[in-house]
C-alpha cells in the first residue's frame, strides 16, 4: 500500500479530530447534552497528537524507546467517562440507573486489570484488555439508546444529534472491538497483521468524527 496513504492513515486521529472542532468553531453553541462530546474531542485530540509524535520519533529511534501506550489508555478512560456522561444527559430512566452499573463495572475492571493482569505504563503494547472492554460497555450503552428510541417511538430520529453521534460511536465500538481483543496476540503472532488491523481502527475513528462533525 502507498506509503503516502499510509502516514495520512496513521495521523488520522489527529486530523480527523478536526473536523468535529472546525464544525463546533462554525456552529459553537450547542445542546448541553453535547458537553461531554466538547470535552472529549478538546482532550483527545492534544493526547492523539503527542501519541503520533512519540510514534514517529520511535519509528526513527528504535533504541530509544519513548512509549505512548499511557497516553493511549488515559484516552480511552476519558473517552469512557464522557460518552458515559453523554447517555445519561439523555435522561431516559433507564440510562441513569444502567450507567452507574456500568460505571462500576468499569472502575472495578480499571482496579483487577492493572493491579493484576496487565501494567499501566507497560511500553511495547496497548492495553488490549481496556480498550476491548472499553468498546463492548460503550457498545451496550449505544445499544440501549436505540432500544429507548424504539420503545419511545420517536419520529425523525435521524434528525437529532445524539443519533448521529451514537451512530458514529456503534460504528466505532463496533468494528474495535475484536481489533482490541485480539491486537496484542497478533503483534507477537503476525505484526504485519496486527499493523493491517489497526487500519481498521483509524478508518473507523474517522467515520466516528465524520459522525460527531454531522
Amino acid at each position: 500500500m502507498n506509503s503516502t496513504f499510509i502516514s495520512i492513515l496513521n495521523w488520522s486521529e489527529v486530523w480527523a479530530l478536526l473536523i468535529p472542532l472546525l464544525a463546533l468553531v462554525a456552529r459553537p453553541k450547542q445542546p448541553k447534552y453535547l458537553k461531554p462530546v466538547i470535552i472529549y474531542l478538546c482532550v483527545a485530540f492534544p493526547l492523539n497528537l503527542i501519541c503520533d509524535i512519540l510514534s514517529d520519533y520511535n519509528d526513527a529511534h528504535r533504541d530509544q524507546l519513548i512509549s505512548n501506550n499511557p497516553l493511549y489508555n488515559m484516552h480511552s478512560i476519558v473517552r469512557f467517562a464522557c460518552f458515559s456522561y453523554f447517555f445519561i444527559l439523555f435522561k431516559q430512566k433507564f440510562f441513569k440507573p444502567t450507567s452507574y452499573f456500568l460505571s462500576a463495572i468499569y472502575i472495578a475492571f480499571l482496579g483487577i486489570n492493572f493491579i493484576f493482569l496487565e501494567n499501566f505504563f507497560y511500553k511495547y503494547n496497548i492495553s488490549g484488555n481496556l480498550l476491548s472492554m472499553e468498546a463492548l460497555l460503550l457498545l451496550i450503552y449505544c445499544m440501549l439508546y436505540y432500544l429507548s428510541q424504539l420503545k419511545s417511538e420517536m419520529e425523525g430520529i435521524t434528525a437529532t444529534k445524539g443519533f448521529w453521534i451514537v451512530t458514529g460511536l456503534s460504528i466505532y465500538v463496533a468494528a474495535n472491538f475484536f481489533v482490541f481483543l485480539f491486537y496484542v496476540p497478533m503483534i507477537t503472532e503476525n505484526p504485519t497483521l496486527a499493523n493491517n488491523m489497526w487500519n481498521v481502527h483509524n478508518v473507523a475513528y474517522i467515520l466516528l468524527c465524520i459522525f460527531i462533525s454531522k
